[in-house]
């Protein structure tokens, strides 16, 4: 047998393996198979090698160093996962990965390493990759392959790809695609045995070193999608990596946590409830449907009654591509959006629920009362199927839905007037935008990808109309009713694009094209880390977005061109950052200030993050007056609506000598939530006449605006404080 003969060198000899294991009748048949068929390829004249991952000149996550396999993996069972972190297939291998971890560990002889072979340019950057290492909570060595050397000297051609090899770096065995669940717990239990009864197998540690563990907790984490209701004033966030659902209002400030910090599968109240990287929210009234992603279930939560239940799936992924069962019993794969609508002969409006059910590559609807869907047949409450898509993995039009064919559709959008009519699709997977009539079903280009129904590589940056603009991986669509414009999260661009649906023309909204985190300056200056959602308000002002590896809600206004970020105000949310921000102890013993205190509006104060603001106290008494000294004169700091501004922060002090009165300091979080902020500074003095013959209480509130950019100044910036009383 040829030495470096790649993945076709065991092709033939795996596939007569899968034949035999096909009529095996009984589990110890099939190890036994499996074990004749390791002493036959153990005993080649020559091993199929596997290249060296590079020695220094990869990049490595989650490990002390860069991991050599012919050193550091030497006496290892190793299973290498090719993956790239878009890939709905790739994200569906995962659970197996993790379950046979939890199974085998390296002292048993088994290591997985995943080898990041990118698709997309954006994939290819490391710190994109460790945000996804972060988003599916990936535990084992990860090397990026930026270039696909190790894809192209093995001659991988398909994600996801296992490949298991032995403790020689010898190749054993391939899985490619997902749902070998069984072949992989099979081949690699029996690679441990085999290769332990030969006396190959060692027990060392792996040096492990978590990139989670090195990261600042936030009150955010990955949050996939954003919606707001038909109010404004509440918005939905799917706080993805924690795997929770906030309602909050406009200013931030949390009404309800739903689920989290950790993942599970549970129905009940808000406080036992639980959900796994839920994606795409939809409110209407008290009640948001949430599409709980990697649990494969629709989950309802009834803002009122503070109840969650199951409405669609089983809680494992589906591989039905038609569905037609009720909702609670029909399996489904992935769902990622979702979005109400109104079906064609339902008496009640927003009837349906749309669903982008990436898994099967497809757009599903859920039957929230009895109707009947274009071209379709009357159905019952509660029926979830598939609407459009074939489930083939594809770019594919046309005029029956059935026909058409989507690659992992990630967002949705409902235009319902005329002469739109449709829903609009974010493709992630094609990185085009498409449409599906609500008429007659008929799947249409919008933007993007190219004519080739099999081409899912037609990706770029290119504003333009039609078949030449160039998105790549759009997760998020949102329309505008006021201006007809539909809004696109051209995330791995990280940019926000608009579409003219009349004229098919697609042109950059904001962002640079950078992946990094600017705020408070022009649109086209303002920067985003792979946006995942977004909406619009119904009367067009604001569009939320959900910049997922920032960590944050983005509000882009669209009137003023002003983009900020949504602070999350809830003393929960601080529970794990080192430095809560203000303790309650001293919060309780702020007092008053009398009603007749003035407020002293200050001039508006330009501070970039991070910079130290110094006020200095210049506080005058009346002649022959002296601070009491039984009562403790003091001052105070408070935000309102913008608490974040005193997160580790000391948010009061007594002043003692009105001769040495105190300098308050504020250091600027590191990463502000908001352009725009007002600092209150407050003072309640005790004061007596030197004859102690009458005492007052006086107050003064000084009124700071922030206006938070990014130019460079001095760390440092004091102002004076000046008042006579």
């Amino acid at each position: 047998m040829a030495a470096g003969g790649g993945l076709p060198g065991l092709l033939p000899a795996q596939t007569q393996l899968e034949y035999t294991l096909l009529d095996a009748l009984s589990p110890q048949e099939k190890d036994n198979l499996v074990y004749q068929y390791l002493r036959k390829v153990d005993s080649w004249e020559q091993d199929l090698k596997v290249p060296d991952f590079g020695g220094g000149d990869l990049e490595w996550l989650n490990t002390e160093g860069p991991i050599s396999l012919y050193k550091d993996l030497c006496g290892k069972v190793v299973v290498l996962d090719f993956f790239t972190y878009c890939c709905i297939n790739c994200i569906h291998l995962l659970p197996d990965l993790h379950a046979l971890e939890h199974k085998y560990c390296d002292k048993d002889g088994l290591l997985v390493v995943g080898v990041h072979s990118a698709k997309f340019p954006n994939e290819k950057v490391l710190n994109n990759i460790k945000s996804a290492v972060l988003r599916y909570n990936i535990t084992h060595p990860v090397v990026n392959d930026a270039d696909a050397t190790l894809w192209h000297e093995l001659e991988v051609s398909c994600w996801p790809t296992l490949v298991i090899l032995g403790p020689r770096g010898n190749m054993l065995f391939s899985l490619v695609g997902e749902g070998h669940t069984d072949k992989l717990f099979l081949f690699t239990s029996i690679a441990l045995k085999f290769y332990k009864e030969k006396g190959q197998i060692t027990d060392n540690k792996i040096g492990i070193k978590l990139y989670r563990d090195s990261l600042p907790s936030s009150p955010l984490l990955f949050p996939g999608k954003v919606t707001v209701d038909n109010s404004g004033d509440r918005l939905v966030i799917a706080d993805t990596g924690h795997h929770r659902i906030l309602v909050v209002r406009k200013n931030g400030q949390i009404l309800h946590t739903i689920g989290g910090p950790n993942s599970g599968r549970k129905d009940g109240r808000f406080s036992e409830a639980a959900f796994n990287s839920p994606q795409g929210v939809a409110i209407k009234n008290n009640i948001i449907y949430v599409a709980d992603t990697e649990n494969h279930l629709i989950r309802k939560i009834d803002l009122e009654l503070e109840m969650v239940n199951t409405v669609a799936g089983i809680g494992i992924q589906g591989t039905d591509k038609e569905g037609g069962a009720k909702g609670e019993e029909q399996p489904i794969s992935s769902p990622w959006d979702v979005i109400f609508g109104s079906s064609v002969s339902g008496t009640h409006e927003d009837d349906v629920l749309w669903i982008a059910m990436a898994g099967t590559h497809q757009v599903w609807a859920l039957m929230l009362e009895c109707g009947k869907l274009p071209k379709g047949s009357d159905l019952k409450k509660g029926t979830c199927l598939r609407f459009a898509g074939s489930g083939n993995e594809e770019n594919r039009n046309n005029a029956y839905p059935h026909k058409a064919a989507f690659a992992q559709p990630s967002g949705l959008s409902l235009a319902s007037e005329e002469p739109w009519n449709c829903i609009f699709v974010a493709d992630s997977e094609s990185s085009t935008v498409r449409t599906i009539s609500l008429k007659d079903g008929a799947v249409k280009h919008l933007v993007g990808g190219e004519r080739d129904p099999l081409n899912l590589f037609a990706f770029g940056d290119v504003d333009e109309a039609g078949i030449n603009a160039k998105l790549q991986h759009p997760l998020g669509v949102t329309w505008d009713k006021k201006r007809k414009l539909l809004y696109v999260a051209d995330s791995y661009n990280h940019k926000i694009k608009f579409v003219d649906p009349k004229m098919k023309n697609c042109a950059t909204l904001a962002g640079t094209g950078a992946a990094s985190n600017v705020v408070g300056s022009s649109l086209m200056q303002s920067t985003f880390n792979e946006p995942g959602g977004l909406c619009v308000e119904e009367n067009g002002h604001l569009l939320y977005i959900a910049d997922t590896n920032n960590h944050q809600i983005k509000v882009l206004d669209l009137e003023t061109k002003i983009v900020s970020m949504l602070p999350i105000l809830h003393t929960e949310i601080f529970d794990v950052v080192d430095h809560p921000f203000v303790q309650n102890n001293k919060m309780a013993n702020i007092p008053k200030l009398p009603k007749s205190a003035p407020n002293i509006q200050l001039p508006s104060l330009t501070v970039i993050p991070g910079q130290t603001l110094q006020f200095l106290l210049r506080l005058s008494l009346p002649a022959n007056t002296k601070l009491t000294e039984e009562a403790p004169s003091s001052w105070f700091l408070t935000a309102e609506g913008n608490e974040w501004l005193l997160q580790g922060q000391n948010p009061s002090g007594e002043i003692e000598d009105i001769s040495h009165q105190p300098l308050i300091a504020l250091q600027l979080p590191g990463s502000c939530l908001s352009s725009e902020a007002v600092l209150s500074i407050k003072v309640c003095l005790y004061y007596c006449s030197k004859d102690s013959s009458a005492c007052m209480m006086k107050g003064i509130s000084f009124s700071q605006p922030l206006q938070v950019a990014n130019t460079n100044q001095g760390s440092t910036a004091q102002v004076e404080l000046t008042y006579a009383f």
